[in-house]
Order: structure tokens, then C-alpha cells, then sequence
């Protein structure tokens, strides 16, 4: 892609680098950019910039936060006794977007994925371990990805806490509403099955 300035080839080579932003798309907003107030681009700027400077993790959880605690674990309505495991930060706000949660989470920051070289040791796993002994945990629901690298990591912590009084869960897996069954993967329709309802509980 030919640009008439060096300046505007190297914003649109900046925006380019994050994630589904192909160089068309890049070009179109670093030309919708060029024609704002200068000072609201500034603004733009700086709010990105200090965003990453002084962003900060939860102690506890892991979750991004203003703070070191962030405001789910500070919220004292929240049933604490009650931790659902996510991979990452983009699950918590899944979850939080469906306002049928009410607990506290716990991001690991990953799954175990020996292909991919990520080992038990490279996850929060040892920190919340330590948090459900600490906090007497009642209830760890897990809501990691439903797949091989899911399943060993949920095998993997579940190990860990076999000395523990906690309940451990799962959230429920199987066919999506309005999906075809000719459409499902093997894995998923195994579970569909294997984890069947009563058809009064189903269509209350």
C-alpha cells in the first residue's frame, strides 16, 4: 500500500498490528482520525497510553482493576464464597454481560496446553488454591473452554483440591438453543446426552 507520508504509513502500520484490523481497515481510521479536533486526537492518545500505564490486576483474582483490588472482589453484595475459574479476562466480561452471576472469578490467565508450552506453573493455579483454603471456599464453579486443553486443566486444579471441602462444577455443556444436531461436533453431542435432563426441568 502506497501512502503519500511517512507519518500516515506508520500510524496505519501501528493499527494494523491489533487484532481483526487488516491495513484497509487501519487506513480508514487513521484517515477518520486526521479529521478530528487535534486536541480530542491528543485526548485519544493519551487515554490509550495511560491505560496501559496504570492499569493494574486484582491481588486476588487476577481481573484487570483501577485498584489492587478490583470492584467485584471489593463488592461485599457478591456471594465470596462462591469463585467461577475463567481462562481469561474477556470471560469475566462474557459472564458479567449475562447479569446471572453473582459470585466472585478467578483468572488463571490461560490453560494447561503442553502443545502450546503452557505448564500448571505458568497459570494463577497455585494462587487460587491457596485463596479457596485461605477464604474457606464453599463453591468453585468452572468455566473454561470445552475442549482437551479445557477438561486437563479442570482435571489438573481438581486434583489439587481433592483435600478441600469445596464443591467443584462445572457450567452445563451440550446443544445450543436453535442449533441442529447434524451441525454438532461429536464431543458436544456426547455431552448433550450424557448430561440429559428431565424434560420438566427443560421447559419450565
Amino acid at each position: 500500500m502506497q501512502l503519500p507520508s511517512s507519518l500516515l504509513e506508520n500510524a496505519v502500520a501501528q493499527f494494523a498490528k491489533l487484532p481483526g484490523i487488516g491495513k484497509k481497515t487501519a487506513l480508514r481510521l487513521v484517515l477518520h482520525l486526521l479529521k478530528q479536533d487535534v486536541n480530542d486526537v491528543q485526548h485519544f492518545g493519551e487515554t490509550i497510553a495511560r491505560m496501559r500505564r496504570d492499569i493494574k490486576f486484582c491481588q486476588r483474582c487476577h481481573n484487570i482493576s483501577d485498584g489492587d483490588i478490583c470492584s467485584i472482589c471489593a463488592n461485599s453484595m457478591r456471594n465470596q464464597k462462591l469463585i467461577c475459574v475463567v481462562e481469561n479476562i474477556r470471560d469475566v466480561i462474557a459472564i458479567e454481560s449475562t447479569q446471572q452471576f453473582n459470585g466472585a472469578y478467578h483468572v488463571l490467565g490461560g490453560i494447561i496446553s503442553p502443545l502450546d508450552g503452557i505448564g500448571p506453573d505458568q497459570l494463577s493455579i497455585e494462587s487460587l488454591v491457596s485463596r479457596i483454603e485461605k477464604e474457606e471456599t464453599e463453591e468453585l464453579v468452572f468455566a473454561l473452554n470445552p475442549n482437551i486443553q479445557g477438561d486437563t486443566t479442570i482435571y489438573y486444579i481438581q486434583k489439587k483440591l481433592a483435600h478441600l471441602s469445596c464443591r467443584v462444577t462445572t457450567i452445563a455443556r451440550g446443544i445450543a438453543f436453535g442449533g441442529e444436531l447434524e451441525y454438532a461436533d461429536e464431543m458436544t453431542l456426547a455431552r448433550s446426552i450424557a448430561n440429559r435432563l428431565p424434560v420438566q426441568q427443560y421447559v419450565k
